[in-house]
């Protein structure tokens, strides 16, 4: 009996480890859904196509609103969305799947519902309601603010930058997060002529960096863990805020939080759009809306450099032959597989011996 308890008891040990230590971060993009639904709660609304009138169809409406694609005026402070599957839903979807590069359905299939509790940027892909950020304009697959805002003056030029000495985190350190953003800045140094400087002044630098929490008076309130990352403003408002909630990182090898956003990947990201950039519809650009959990998506890729470099044109040490050599470089932006520390695949080795002993000791008990 004892020999059967202790068995039972170190395999349950070693499969819990096991299943702990080998599943994929990339799959924690199923468990999380718009306020904080899982995606199992989401299968009522597979497939769910003009017509049908489901309880929560209402969330769908207000992220496409949240997002630009649904053009609905209302009070959004009040629930005026109803749950009906309706034309304006419908064509809203059929936007959002054509500009995220999904499948165009027009229904909420499981594909676009995923895409859709992924986490992203704040900042609308469109705009064709009123709303705090403007209307965009498009070129290619990247896609500028109103009037192709920029910084001004003639190039060369130099920009400096500050963090906000009130609104930080501790979860990393400053120093952490200004290496962050060091290579982010340099990242877009790198290919138009403009050099970005640290400052200690934050009241006079010309970009302003800060984590905040929930409603910080800019009309764009962080919704806590995951959803919405961060959000940027259009030039020459040189504002970055960053959700203040979130577990940021610099080295998955050093957070194991399932939860964990790459510091880096927003950073440059929200860097773009505080150039003038808005969001590409190229999956695999800096610009693109949305960054799972533990992905790094930092290097730019030739849609970024391309828009970037139609506002401000190439630094002079930047050569045509480097955009093929960016391409290749692409997948080098995720994250590479987790491997478990030693210690780990130890304990491991060392319950999976005391299995395949008792399971012989247990033979003879029987």
């Amino acid at each position: 009996m004892l020999h059967r308890r202790t068995f039972s008891f170190f395999f349950f040990i070693t499969t819990t480890l096991v299943l702990m230590t080998f599943t994929s971060s990339h799959s924690l993009a199923h468990s999380i859904a718009i306020s904080s639904r899982s995606m199992a709660d989401m299968e009522r609304f597979s497939n769910a196509g003009r017509g049908s009138n489901i309880t929560g169809i209402s969330e769908f409406k207000r992220y496409l609103w949240r997002f630009g694609y649904l053009d609905h005026n209302v009070n959004t402070t009040c629930n005026c969305f109803s749950d009906e599957f309706d034309a304006m839903l419908e064509s809203a979807l059929v936007r959002y799947q054509r500009k995220l590069g999904l499948q165009v359905t027009g229904k909420l299939d499981s594909i676009t519902i995923s895409e859709m509790i992924t986490p992203r940027c704040g900042v609308p892909d469109s705009n064709d309601h009123t709303h705090t950020h403007t209307h965009m304009h498009s070129a290619k697959n990247f896609v500028y603010f109103p009037g192709k805002p920029r910084w001004s003056g003639p190039m060369p030029t130099t920009l400096t930058y500050a963090f906000s000495p009130e609104y930080t985190i501790h979860t990393l350190t400053l120093r952490q997060i200004r290496r962050a953003f060091r290579r982010a800045f340099t990242r877009w140094s790198n290919v138009i002529p403009l050099t970005f400087v640290e400052s200690d002044d934050y009241g006079f630098a010309e970009i302003k960096i800060g984590f905040y929490s929930g409603d910080h008076g800019d009309g764009e309130a962080f919704d806590g863990v995951l959803g919405v990352l961060a959000h940027s403003f259009s030039p020459e408002s040189g504002r970055l805020h960053l959700d203040a909630a979130e577990t940021w990182a610099v080295d998955f090898g050093e957070s194991w939080s399932e939860v964990a956003v790459d510091l880096e990947s927003v950073a440059t990201h929200e860097i773009g759009h505080v150039l003038g950039l808005s969001h590409s519809s190229v999956r695999e650009a800096v610009m693109y809306p949305s960054l799972r959990p533990r992905e790094k998506r930092y290097r730019l890729h030739i849609d970024d450099v391309m828009g970037v470099q139609s506002l401000y044109g190439s630094n002079p040490h930047f050569r045509s032959s480097d955009i093929s050599s960016l391409q290749s470089a692409i997948s080098a932006n995720h994250a590479p597989p987790r491997f478990p520390p030693f210690s780990i695949l130890l304990s491991c080795a060392y319950l999976l011996s005391f299995f395949i002993i008792f399971s012989r000791g247990y033979k003879h008990v029987t």
